[in-house]
């Protein structure tokens, strides 16, 4: 009896043995330094389970019974299955997955027109899908998936597998990636297929999800953060388009896109429209020419209802994600104000919020440790104090894109505005200049001060001349350019520079461009940051309003005010600022027949521009 206890007791000890020797070898995510590590049982891509599923919305968009489902690709550990492991979700969206529009000729609107006037019909492409199952990026799998994340992407509404219409930024596009967080969490219906009746269930998610990706990809973070969701607790939104007003639109003024001469709103619509063929005739009925036609207008390019339903900025009363915003200082695609004005609000709120700027064109994420160690703290529950870190980011001209310089907050606190004035000799080269000239009183006696007279000079508008040769050139008719002394030593701008302008036309509308340029010009620099450091766009005829636009009296002078792109740049020793005004921007607005006479009034005129250390800095680099 005693010799069976005996053994008895040796089986289980080597049972224990075993369950902790099995127990010690599960797979679990790694942190260090604050950071998730690559872990190499998470590592093989042969081993990730990879699953398609369709997940059911609140909405119909497609003109048929059903709710729109949102087709769903799930890429995760093998442990989520072999060992029950929970993780959290690390989620991109997109229209992009199953390929666009082919760029034919006419796609885009024609810009060489009057303004005011209607264009001709463009035309309507339509995009042929790319097989059976939308091609999903796999960037974001090789980074997440072995740090102890499940990715998870989904096409947006009417794209690829997806159901419904897309409405490039209408609500759908909000409630689309709520629905698949709210899966995430149990709370909706996934499926098998997008008609049946089999259910899917997310059992391996924890329910914590990050969202991030650029361009439209980073846009929708933002979208779905809006809708206050539970469980989306951070987003890092690259280079995102916060609202299609200031994407296609600027100051009243109807504008393209950085690169994309022509494009609008339905323009995009078409080039996204990859969902199912038999329902894009009731999409584009409905949507592209009804709802965007009747809204978009590019007659007067005014803020209307349209357009505000589709500014994110307006959206944002419930959202609570964790923020990093990431934006290049040089996109004129997506241009940095819309970083900009989605992080000052979320700092208004007081929502964990960071923003990381680079001085590059369009796109360009994070360093990989801040990305890592943002999702690392909100979705993994790390306290790594990501959340005390500095707020502002900012790549400095001569840096790497890893090696961002770290600010208290954007723009710099220690940046004050100073106001430039303008002086006589703009068709050559005026002075731009701190002290405002002020015409003395002819009639000194005179009890009443004497009204200030118009100082006036005038350009002649031709789209023909690019903005890079208006301010480039040594004399000309058609630009004004004004320059500051030559910097003595370097001057650091941080912020949004502000342009007031009295403004008279010779016909009863025209544009109005604004570029802030770095002097002299350089013609074969590599540095991006050299030449252009802002630019801004407006419309005379919204100088009361962008949302109410009134024909001009030829010869009247119009007030305005408005801000010229934010910006962060260190201005090097031996180059001037240059302010060139000028009318049709051959880049970014229409293109009506040259000759229309612009004239500015320069005793009410003036540039606010931000000094890092204000007035005191300005003097001491130019004296």
């Amino acid at each position: 009896m005693q010799k069976r206890q005996h053994v008895f007791g040796f089986f289980a000890l080597l049972f224990l043995a075993i369950t902790i020797g099995f127990a010690q070898e599960k797979t679990v995510p790694v942190f260090k330094d604050g950071e998730a590590q690559i872990v190499p049982g998470f590592s093989d891509y042969k081993d990730w389970i990879r699953q398609d599923l369709w997940v059911e919305t609140t909405f119909n968009t497609d003109g048929d019974d059903t709710l729109d489902r949102m087709h769903v690709a799930v890429t995760r550990p093998k442990q989520t299955d072999t060992e029950g492991l929970k993780l959290p979700v690390v989620y991109v969206s997109s229209p992009y997955f199953a390929g666009v529009a082919a760029d034919l000729p006419g796609v885009m609107w024609d810009v060489e027109h009057e303004l005011g006037e209607t264009a001709k019909e463009r035309v309507h492409p339509e995009v042929v899908r790319l097989g059976k199952r939308p091609i999903i990026s796999n960037s974001h799998l090789k980074k997440w998936v072995p740090r102890g994340y499940i990715v998870v992407h989904s096409s947006s509404p009417g794209t690829g597998l997806s159901q419904g219409s897309p409405t490039v930024g209408g609500q759908n596009e909000s409630l689309a990636p709520k629905a698949v967080i709210e899966w995430l969490n149990g709370r909706a219906k996934g499926y098998t297929t997008p008609d049946g009746n089999e259910e899917v269930k997310a059992t391996w998610s924890t329910g914590k999800v990050g969202m991030t990706g650029t361009s439209y990809n980073g846009t929708i973070p933002l979208a779905a953060a809006t809708t206050g969701v539970e469980g989306l607790e951070a987003i890092i939104p690259i280079a995102p388009n916060t609202s299609y007003y200031h994407y296609y639109r600027s100051n009243g003024l109807v504008r393209s896109p950085g690169g994309y001469l022509g494009e609008d709103i339905d323009v995009l619509y078409d080039f996204i429209h990859s969902g199912d063929e038999s329902k894009r005739p009731y999409n584009n009925k409905t949507v592209r020419d009804t709802e965007m036609k009747n809204g978009m207008d590019r007659i007067t390019g005014d803020y209307n209802k349209f357009w505000e339903g589709r500014d994110y900025l307006n959206q944002m009363t419930n959202m609570k994600a964790a923020l990093l915003m990431s934006h290049g200082f040089n996109d004129w695609n997506v241009m940095p104000e819309h970083s900009n004005r989605i992080y000052q609000k979320a700092k208004e709120m007081g929502l964990d919020t960071q923003v990381y700027y680079h001085q590059n064109g369009h796109g360009g994420p994070p360093p990989m440790t801040m990305m890592n160690r943002w999702f690392t703290h909100y979705l993994h529950g790390i306290d790594n104090g990501v959340e005390k870190d500095a707020q502002a980011w900012i790549v400095r001209e001569n840096d790497k894109q890893d090696n961002p310089t770290p600010y208290q907050a954007y723009p710099n606190p220690e940046a004050k505005n100073v106001t430039l004035y303008l002086q006589e000799g703009g068709n050559k080269t005026g002075a731009l200049t701190w002290n405002k000239q002020k015409e003395k009183a002819k009639n000194l006696g005179s009890i009443h001060a004497p009204k200030t007279k118009p100082k006036t000079e005038t350009f002649v508008d031709d789209f023909n001349i690019s903005g890079k040769e208006h301010a480039q050139a040594l004399k000309s008719e058609n630009r004004l350019l004004y320059v500051t002394p030559i910097l003595k030593s370097e001057l650091h701008l941080s912020g949004e520079s502000e342009i007031t302008i009295s403004v008279a036309s010779s016909k009863s509308a025209a544009n109005l461009s604004v570029w802030m340029v770095s002097l002299p010009w350089k013609e074969d620099t590599k540095l991006i940051t050299d030449n252009i450091i802002t630019r801004g766009w407006a419309d005379p005829q919204n100088s009361k309003s962008i949302s109410e636009s009134e024909a001009l009296k030829p010869g009247a002078f119009y007030d305005l005010k408005f801000k010229l792109q934010p910006d962060d740049q260190i201005i090097p020793a031996g180059q001037q600022i240059g302010l060139v005004i000028f009318s049709s921007d051959k880049e970014f607005t229409l293109h009506p027949k040259p000759g229309t006479e612009v004239t500015i009034d320069l005793n009410k005129t003036n540039i606010s521009i931000p000094v890092v250390g204000g007035m005191n800095a300005l003097l001491k680099a130019t004296k």
